[in-house]
């Protein structure tokens, strides 16, 4: 049974999935102290959170069976994505469950501004009628600039270009001929800072966009700009917006999120010309019931399927991607595992090629699960598909991939080729059919090995009698061989056997066996 903790409040559609599904346990205890978090972390395999929730490196340090974080919502900012990582639990959010909440929010804001809306209830509240002083404008042919075209900010530009306004977008990660494709038009950041009436901000919070609208940014602005953040507080500085505010630059503020939530004697909350919610950018019933849906399922999906669904620190594999790769994955993974058993010295480089036909699909999965192969067999925790990257990256390894078209007998071929500081090691394997996965390859030898069991490898001289010398010593000490391979170095001095064995081969019979006249060495491999 995997054990649930949903340690922020979240939609109960969501919870219900949980409650529904077998070999799931699910459990809600919100409003917990990071102490009192810590202490009961260590039980549960999956960890459900919304904003509320720190996941720290301390939290991490408890969590010793935990296996995935879900974040109901897009921001990631409360996670230790880094830390996780290296712990080996993927994290992900559901970015699609508030995507048009949140841009609805942020066009909602820009009319309450623009049309000072906020103050003209509050006057009329007061028994005013200030028609005169609050006197607004259009926004109708007014320039929209869009601050990130991820999937917020490109619906954003959508329902901005249905106002008739002039969008242009800065996206440094998204190219100019796919924003155009869309059909807006590409700037730099500082002509977007030049040029746009209104600039609305759907970036992540990293350390490239902390503090991304600063004084300098101002200072370059169109006068009599508005600004709208929806996105994260601590984009925009709040003490440069104040002063870009008082002294003109800035002709108002509508603002959705803050660097400290709630935020405290806040100078900006204190402007008329400044607009502000408490983080009510996803905050629709709708969008609460979509993302705890989404949370939920993936959840259950990667726990009970190996699904990945919408990760940040994994390639996504949904179920069908997964059916296809499935039989790769695991050669891939035996590959790496055999690598481990074969190799000496420190690694330096892993190089993996795919020759041949491939399924039109991402095949980075497939070379995680070839260095999580690896790995395993050096590290003394758990290394997964996760962590398995960030590890050889910690260890200096440079990994590298290419694609081949030409497998030669074969019809698809993963070559992986391990260089130490003593030496390099090639092993190479196919798939025959649908799933059968062998071993073509190691090192100048060519063979056909299932990659499964208790296996030994015997370099020998390729004469007549070595094979029955072997023999008779296994059967000597009743080890029984329930499959043999034999395969020729491609000069033929030497040839090399596989043996599969019931029992593993224990060391006393390997000296033995190396004692043979016609035999060069044997290595035992556990597969």
């Amino acid at each position: 049974m995997m054990k649930v903790l949903v340690s922020d409040k979240m939609d109960e559609a969501g919870i219900d999935i949980f409650k529904k599904q077998d070999g799931i346990d699910v459990e809600v205890n919100t409003g917990l102290s990071p102490e009192a978090l810590r202490d009961i972390i260590g039980s549960y395999d999956a960890l459900a959170i919304r904003s509320a929730t720190k996941v720290d490196k301390a939290l991490l340090d408890a969590a010793v069976n935990l296996k995935v974080i879900a974040r109901a919502g897009i921001g990631l900012d409360n996670v230790d994505i880094d830390e996780a990582t290296r712990k080996g639990v993927a994290v992900m959010n559901t970015p699609g469950g508030n995507t048009v909440t949140t841009a609805e929010h942020a066009i909602a804001m820009m009319m309450s501004l623009t049309r000072n809306i906020p103050r003209a209830t509050a006057s009329m509240k007061a028994g005013k009628w200030e028609k005169k002083l609050l006197q607004g404008r259009e926004i109708f042919n007014k320039t929209l600039g869009v601050v990130g075209f991820g999937n917020i900010g490109s619906i954003v530009a959508n329902l901005g270009k249905g106002l008739r306004m002039r969008v242009i977008v800065y996206d440094p990660n998204i190219s100019k001929e796919h924003i155009e494709k869309q059909g807006f038009e590409y700037v730099d950041l500082d002509t977007l800072y030049h040029t746009a009436d209104y600039i609305t901000i759907h970036v992540p919070k990293m350390e490239a966009t902390i503090d991304l609208l600063d004084a300098e940014a101002f200072e370059k602005m169109k006068p009599g700009v508005y600004v709208i953040n929806c996105a994260r507080g601590g984009i925009v500085n709040e003490s440069a917006l104040h002063e870009a505010i008082v002294t003109g630059k800035v002709a108002g503020a509508a603002l959705d999120v803050f660097s400290t939530e709630p935020p405290e004697d806040l100078p900006l909350l204190k402007l008329d010309q400044v607009v502000a919610t408490p983080h009510l950018g996803a905050s629709t019933k709708e969008a609460q019931t979509n993302v705890a849906v989404a949370a939920a399922n993936q959840i259950i999906a990667y726990l009970l399927f190996d699904t990945v669904i919408n990760a940040v620190n994994v390639p996504s594999v949904t179920g069908e991607v997964l059916r296809q790769l499935k039989p790769f994955l695991y050669l891939a993974e035996k590959m790496g595992k055999m690598q481990a058993q074969l190799i000496s010295g420190g690694i330096r480089e892993v190089h993996i090629e795919y020759i041949g036909k491939f399924p039109d699909l991402d095949l980075k999965p497939v070379t995680i699960a070839a260095i999580k192969g690896l790995l395993n067999e050096f590290i003394p925790y758990e290394v997964n598909s996760v962590n398995a990257i960030s590890l050889a990256n910690e260890k200096g390894i440079k990994i590298s991939e290419a694609t081949v078209q030409d497998s030669g007998n074969f019809l698809n071929l993963i070559r992986m080729t391990v260089v130490t500081d003593t030496g390099t090691d090639v092993v190479a394997g196919t798939i025959f059919g649908k799933d059968t996965a062998r071993i073509v390859r190691i090192n100048k030898f060519r063979l056909e090995v299932i990659p499964e069991g208790h296996l030994g490898l015997i370099h020998n001289v390729d004469k007549p009698g070595s094979i029955g010398s072997i023999g008779n010593t296994l059967g000597k000490h009743h080890i029984n061989i329930s499959r043999m391979m034999v395969g020729r170095e491609e000069d033929g001095q030497r040839n090399i056997i596989f043996l599969k064995t019931d029992p593993p081969v224990p060391s006393d019979v390997i000296a033995e066996i190396e004692a043979l006249e016609l035999v060069v060495s044997m290595k035992t491999f556990e597969l």
